[in-house]
């Protein structure tokens, strides 16, 4: 995960989402279902576009068709059924991350993290918390990894070394990569590894 600015919301997210959100809260002020009443899904398109298509999460590109771009509330609709409809509760997250996450309250705010927090090995490219953290934020970046299985899942760690190994075998410009998988071209300009990661890679 990296430091993610928060964008403004859309000239229209107040009618598209919000007001009609808050008239079925005005009635509903503790939903049993939201059924027929996901008005936030009505934002998704600007949520992908607001946010350059990349998972707050994973902080990989999702692409629209294919990628399961969701809404992921950040405070859980369960918890704060208020902000159920607010732009500024709006993480963009792909499918697995969102369920992943789901109403647990132990993953760190991409929002607040600050750079460095989380590091990427290489070259096993597991994410582990920067050892120089003071040990409460240290614990907290463990549990979120832990959440979000980052490590846990083959798949996840699978999809670093596909977006890696492009760039080490000249298939995609060090630009691509930061368009499309922040968090490894930060590692790897933070690591001063940009020329040299082939090799660590066996790249020839």
């Amino acid at each position: 995960m990296i430091p993610i600015q928060q964008q403004p919301e859309p000239i229209d997210f107040e009618s598209k989402v919000r007001l009609k959100g808050l008239a079925f809260l005005k009635k509903n002020p503790h939903p049993q279902t939201w059924d027929n009443r996901e008005y936030w899904r009505d934002s998704l398109k600007d949520l992908h576009i607001a946010y350059n298509e990349i998972c707050a999460y994973s902080a990989q590109w999702i692409p629209w068709i294919a990628g399961s771009p969701t809404v992921d509330h950040f405070i859980p609709k369960s918890v704060k059924p208020e902000l159920a409809y607010q732009w500024s509760n709006f993480r963009l997250s792909c499918l697995k991350m969102n369920a992943r996450k789901r109403d647990f309250q132990d993953v760190l705010d991409p929002f607040n993290i600050q750079d460095g927090w989380f590091i990427l090995n290489f070259p096993s490219l597991l994410i582990k918390p920067n050892p120089e953290l003071e040990e409460s934020i240290k614990i907290k970046v463990k549990n979120t990894i832990k959440r979000l299985k980052l490590n846990d899942d083959d798949d996840c760690v699978r999809h670093r070394q596909d977006w890696l190994m492009r760039y080490c075998e000249q298939k995609i410009t060090f630009e691509f990569l930061k368009e499309t998988a922040p968090f490894i071209a930060y590692e790897l300009e933070r690591q001063h590894l940009v020329d040299t990661i082939s090799s660590i890679m066996s790249v020839s």
